[in-house]
């Protein structure tokens, strides 16, 4: 069934957001934390509300910290209904699989036994 849009099968406006990627522990996916403020009815104050998505990461490039920008899709799986578009902003941070490294003058926990 096509849209008739006449351009062969290219995608239609899709919803886009920006949010940070607070977790990258599964296999081709990502959790991305969207923060937008809603103003109170009565009171007036502004609220901070916080949406978590589950997003499609194919080439697992995307790590904790980054700033990314998401669009919608199709359902790919129970939770994930997102697609990674592009990292905005890298994170300064670890690299995904990279080890802790050991401070210099702190002994770890094998180290002390020993002596």
């Amino acid at each position: 069934m096509s849209q008739g849009n006449g351009e062969g099968g290219a995608r239609t406006h899709r919803r886009t957001v920006i949010g940070e990627v607070v977790s990258d522990r599964m296999q081709k996916t990502v959790v991305v934390k969207e923060v937008h403020s809603v103003k109170h009815r009565t009171y007036g104050k502004y609220l901070h509300r916080t949406t978590r998505y589950h997003v499609h990461d194919e080439k697992e490039v995307a790590k904790i910290g980054d700033v990314v920008e998401i669009e919608q899709t199709r359902p790919l799986s129970a939770l994930k209904r997102w697609r990674l578009t592009r990292i905005v902003r890298a994170s300064q941070g670890r690299v995904r699989g990279e080890k802790d490294e050991p401070v210099p003058g702190v002994e770890t926990g094998a180290a002390a036994q020993e002596d």
